[in-house]
């Protein structure tokens, strides 16, 4: 006569009542879960589209810093630690707004893990919609063809602001978005140059031709280096992704294509490092 099996240790699983999804696969390991049929929290390919009027959290001694400075950046209130506060008073900052005192750990929880806020945390609205109208007597702009990578675009901000460029140029899509990852990867940047956000590329790039701008496209198979194409007397600079480069629409509503020849053993330049030598070529040529 058989024994009979031992029943397991612990309590009995309960068996499942949900029904599986056809064709539904395991997570994979790491990877967080949905949140329903709307916006994920965490990643996915599923976003709410953001609110254009909705506030924004700068963190950073030098992007807070930046952001008081800049008159067309409407502030609402700053959360600090004492120590960050006196630092600000330091740099001459004049703080307009209301001021809450907090230790690291509040400020922590509010910004993205590892997240380097110094302890000042500001609440802002988008900065105000600039236009083509906007930009004066403007005589070097840098457009951004689908630049799509925050610290990329953020490094060319920078190098923007160190050029003394008019205005930087991005799409509404294929861009990212105004807020904390661009501020602080812009160290101040964003709130010192003029950010055009555009529907369209090729058609504010024909717009800019018929208001007297010479529009160069940077791309490898250009019929001369930047150094010998003509520029004109005011003029943007187009760069495209990494990889597929200035899309052939933009392309056409461009003047001329122009190339960057590196005399080293690596030939091609990633597109933060092609806008600053860019900027520098333009100035020079341009007598700024």
């Amino acid at each position: 006569m058989s024994t009979p099996p031992e029943p397991p240790s612990g309590k009995p699983r309960r068996p499942s009542t949900r029904s599986p999804r056809p064709g539904a696969k395991g997570r994979p390991y790491g990877k967080p879960g949905g949140h329903g049929h709307g916006a994920k929290k965490f990643g996915g390919s599923r976003r709410a589209a953001p609110d254009p009027d909705a506030p924004l959290l700068l963190y950073g001694l030098h992007t807070v810093e930046a952001a008081f400075a800049n008159p067309d950046r409407k502030r609402h209130r700053l959360v600090a630690t004492r120590n960050a506060l006196q630092r600000l008073e330091e740099r001459g900052v004049t703080v307009d707004v209301p001021v809450d005192l907090v230790d690291p750990r509040s400020i922590a929880r509010q910004v993205p893990r590892d997240a380097v806020h110094q302890g000042v945390l500001l609440q802002v609205d988008p900065l105000p919609a600039y236009d083509l109208k906007s930009l004066g007597d403007a005589r070097l702009i840098l457009a951004l063809d689908q630049v799509t990578d925050p610290h990329n675009v953020g490094a060319i901000l920078r190098s923007a602001v160190a050029l003394a460029a008019d205005a930087v140029v991005t799409t509404h899509r294929h861009s990212p978005e105004e807020g904390a990852v661009l501020a602080k990867s812009a160290s101040g940047a964003l709130d010192m140059v003029r950010h055009l956000k555009v529907q369209n590329m090729a058609r504010f790039l024909s717009e800019a031709g018929e208001a007297g701008f010479t529009r160069v496209a940077l791309d490898s198979d250009g019929p001369a280096p930047l150094e010998e194409t003509d520029l004109g007397q005011r003029l943007i600079l187009v760069l495209g992704a990494e990889g597929k480069g200035v899309r052939q629409g933009v392309r056409e509503a461009c003047d001329t294509l122009a190339r960057l020849d590196m005399p080293g053993k690596i030939r091609s330049l990633n597109v933060s490092n092609a806008a600053v030598l860019s900027l520098y070529v333009a100035r020079n040529k341009l007598g700024l």
